[in-house]
Parts: structure tokens; C-alpha cells; sequence
């Protein structure tokens, strides 16, 4: 596969939709078109455990593209700085804690988007005062409701949002959805 050409299509506020045209193994020109963010960015995907009693730190945020909401883990855009994993769970869900390990960059969705994230893993200690009664700091276009799920009730949680109509980001079904893989 060959890159031949791209040009920009579309141009928004944060992303711009470009079309690529590539050149196959047997010669054939196509077309692709892609998202691409307009300025470069590492993101963070948050996999938050509060700590002793090991669940997880959900959310449930409202999303424009898909006009319903999703279960999640939390994230944001990091600037390819791991430590703002910390700000983004502060804000989204109230909780701080300590990074214990850090994922290499890796691609989040490269079908349609050059978009590139860290996992960040986090624990927070729920016995701590700040976590006692976390308050988000949402900015105003968020909608997120945090969701503390066991483990082991994980699987059976998403069955339920999903009955209810709400949506479920495929890296919670990696994590919780398969049994015995």
C-alpha cells in the first residue's frame, strides 16, 4: 500500500476530515477518508480501582456523536503527559489517586481516526478523605454520572446498561465482558 495524495475535505473546531487516496499491492487507486485532530494529542484512558475494595471507576457520560450515553472508563486528552490521567479523574468523577503503571502510546480506533492513547492505571484510596465524598469538576458541555462497579458484577452491570438502552465502549468488554477467553 501506497500513500498517493490527501487533501482536506472538511475542517472543524477541534478535527478535520481529510481524503487519502492510496495506491494497492495490485496498482488500484482508492479513496479513504479520515478523522484527524488538529492538534496533536496523546489521550488517557483511565483504569481507576478504588482501593481496599477493588472496584472500578466508571462513567456514564452523555455523547453528541452517538445522541445517548456510554459507559466508560474515564478519559481525556493528556497532551502526552501521563500525569494528566490525575486531572481528568478529578474532574470526571471527584477521585484522586496514584498512577502505578502507564501503557506505551498505542492506536484507539485507526480504521477512521489517527488518534493515539495511553492506559493509564490508577488507584485510589477510598479510605482517604478527598474520596470520602468526591465532587466532579465538570465543564459544562459534560454530562457524567459516575458508576463504582465490582469485578466480578462487571459483566452483568454492562448486560443491564445495555438492556436499558445505554451504550457500552468496546475497551470495557475486553476488560469485563469476556469470561474464560
Amino acid at each position: 500500500m501506497k500513500k498517493l495524495n490527501e487533501k482536506t475535505v472538511y475542517e472543524g473546531q477541534w478535527l478535520s476530515v481529510r481524503e487519502t487516496i492510496y495506491q494497492t499491492k495490485e496498482g488500484k487507486e482508492l479513496s479513504w477518508e479520515c478523522v484527524h485532530r488538529k492538534r496533536s494529542t496523546v489521550g488517557v484512558v483511565i483504569v481507576a480501582r478504588l482501593m481496599p475494595s477493588e472496584r472500578f471507576i466508571l462513567i456514564k457520560q452523555y455523547r453528541p456523536a452517538i445522541d445517548g450515553y456510554i459507559i466508560a472508563f474515564p478519559a481525556g486528552l493528556g497532551f502526552n503527559d501521563p500525569n494528566h490521567a490525575l486531572v481528568e479523574l478529578k474532574e470526571e468523577t471527584g477521585y484522586t489517586g496514584k498512577i502505578v503503571d502507564v501503557s506505551p502510546v498505542l492506536k484507539t480506533g485507526a480504521s477512521i481516526i489517527n488518534d493515539n492513547a495511553r492506559i493509564v492505571y490508577i488507584e485510589a484510596d477510598e479510605n482517604l478523605p478527598a474520596n470520602q465524598n468526591p465532587v466532579q469538576e465538570l465543564e459544562d458541555a459534560e454530562d457524567i454520572e459516575v458508576c463504582l462497579v465490582a469485578k466480578e458484577e462487571a459483566k452483568s452491570f454492562l448486560l443491564q446498561q445495555i438492556e436499558e438502552g445505554v451504550h457500552v465502549a468496546s475497551n470495557l468488554w475486553y476488560v469485563f465482558g469476556i469470561n474464560n477467553f
